[in-house]
């Protein structure tokens, strides 16, 4: 069977590969990963040749607060007014009357925010009546190296653990 995408063998460009590379060092944390590269490069070592690779991802979402109809609201209000005053600035700009589209973007800014705000939460008729943030992070931090200089990026990683 051929590959419709390309040549049998040959990587397609644009497409996600796998990390190449020796492991040179393995962290808890990701500070402690870039904190290894940084040392590499202040040792005028070729960082071309590092990847850093999350290792065991987990996506971890933090619970930051309870949602309620007013928070909801006032959301969506500040951010419709936000977005509101931004489109009536730039109308403003190319208009003789500079008040006018303020209010005009502010109004329907306060409106959008409203909607765009209330109609999801109402959706869920109860169950996610919290906030949250979402992040990716993973196990363990490997710093991987080119094979031709490897051997030099673990002797220098060694003796910054020391």
């Amino acid at each position: 069977m051929t590959n419709p995408l390309g040549q049998p063998g040959r990587p397609v460009p644009g497409l996600p590969e796998p990390p190449t590379g020796w492991p040179v060092g393995s962290y808890t944390t990701y500070a402690e990963a870039q904190r290894a590269v940084d040392h590499l490069s202040d040792q005028n070592f070729s960082v071309e040749d590092v990847t850093i690779v999350g290792v065991d991802l987990m996506q971890v979402e933090r619970v930051t607060g309870r949602l309620t109809w007013p928070k909801v609201i006032g959301g969506g209000i500040v951010s419709g007014a936000w977005l509101g005053v931004f489109f009536g600035l730039l109308l403003g700009i190319f208009s003789t009357d500079f008040l006018g589209p303020l209010l005009v973007g502010l109004v329907g800014g306060i409106i959008f925010g409203l909607i765009s705000a209330t109609i999801p939460y109402a959706a869920t008729r109860g169950q996610r009546d919290f906030s949250s943030t979402m992040q990716l992070v993973a196990g363990r931090y490997d710093v991987l190296c080119q094979p031709r200089s490897a051997e030099r990026a673990r002797d220098l990683l060694a003796k910054l653990a020391l």
